[in-house]
């Protein structure tokens, strides 16, 4: 697969990056240090979802920077809430989802980019699955985790008829215009598959592109399990079936 190259971006573009922040505080100063780094004008809205640890104190430092934005929210209401408010202050043409641990580099954004700039698509996916010809052997996710992710792929592809690789993954990238026709209501990790089954529904154009991905063990913090993919299977359902 040759990678996409994007057109020149307009001098009035702008990327909003949304970063949902729940108790980081081992990894906040880098991750915005990444995200800055990126040499695209943007704005980085974060959202702290209650931390309990020292993420406010860092969060308040980094306000100060002239592209970033701090949203607080003063109990923890969950990643939908989190985007929820996010997507709600984005002013940006183009928003991308960002995780606030070090999973997911920034320095892919000019790839997720490109098939929009390049009128190809209005939706795009970054899969951890799809064959990076960058990177042929790069570090791949623990099985069980691999494993999660195709299963629930699988089932969302069942029931959006989509050919989606990697529907759970953190890097979606979309024209801002899209929001407008969705209404977020997950508080957990629903939001993906809620995501996703919408964005189905839609006359949208979805692209996925192969990204780098660094998967963090459980002793690192990382936050979904067995519970969130059930979760998952029932919100597929809900949202092909009901809502």
């Amino acid at each position: 697969m040759t990678p996409l190259v994007s057109t020149p971006l307009p001098a009035d573009f702008l990327l909003s990056v949304v970063m949902p922040v729940y108790n980081e505080q081992a990894t906040l100063h880098d991750i915005v240090a990444a995200v800055r780094a990126v040499p695209i004008r943007k704005e980085l809205i974060l959202v702290d979802d209650g931390s309990k640890d020292r993420s406010r104190e860092i969060l308040q430092e980094l306000s100060a920077l002239p592209d970033v934005r701090v949203v607080l929210h003063e109990v923890n209401r969950g990643k939908g809430a989190a985007l929820r408010t996010g997507f709600a202050a984005a002013r940006g043409d183009v928003v991308i989802v960002q995780d606030a641990d070090l999973e997911y580099d920034p320095a892919e954004y000019p790839e997720l980019l490109a098939p929009i700039r390049n009128g190809v698509a209005d939706v795009v996916y970054g899969s951890r699955y799809l064959v990076d010809p960058r990177d042929p052997g790069r570090e791949r996710d623990h099985f069980v985790h691999y494993f999660g992710n195709r299963v629930l792929t699988w089932i969302s592809n069942l029931c959006t008829g989509l050919n989606l690789t990697d529907m759970e993954t953190c890097y979606k990238c979309f024209r801002r215009e899209v929001l407008r026709d969705i209404v977020i209501e997950s508080r957990r990790f629903t939001v993906e598959p809620e995501f996703t089954a919408k964005i189905a529904r839609l006359p949208v154009r979805i692209h996925e592109v192969p990204i780098r991905y660094r998967g963090r063990k459980f002793s690192e913090g990382k936050k979904i399990g067995w519970r969130d993919a059930v979760s998952a299977v029932w919100a597929m359902l809900r949202y092909r079936f009901v809502a």
